[in-house]
């Protein structure tokens, strides 16, 4: 599997707004088809340059899935956020490869 991590510094000036927009930008991703999942988080540490930075993370399946992403929904989807938002966020996107994930074995609780 996949994760293409989104990461998003968001303008305080901006912040209630562009929190409704992402609850409603996350399914239109997923709509696409080509990820099974995403998950929303925030990036708990204090930015130099203020605001408040959010991760999303969507998981697809196969890298063909991520690369049809990239080839048929990507610039669409990014481009409406600009044309909302423009220079009151900040993105940057970083894929990851899931080697292999952990589960605890004995539950301590």
């Amino acid at each position: 599997m996949y994760i293409y991590n989104v990461t998003i510094n968001v303008d305080e000036s901006i912040l209630a707004e562009w929190l409704i927009w992402i609850e409603k930008h996350i399914p239109e991703v997923l709509a696409t088809g080509k990820f099974i999942s995403a998950k929303m988080t925030q990036v708990l540490v204090d930015e130099e340059m203020g605001g408040a930075t959010y991760s999303i993370q969507y998981t697809a399946k196969t890298r063909e899935d991520l690369d049809n992403y990239y080839k048929h929904d990507a610039n669409k989807l990014r481009t409406d956020g600009m044309k909302k938002f423009a220079d009151k966020m900040l993105a940057f996107r970083t894929e990851l490869k899931v080697i292999n994930e952990f589960y605890p074995t004995v539950n301590s609780n």
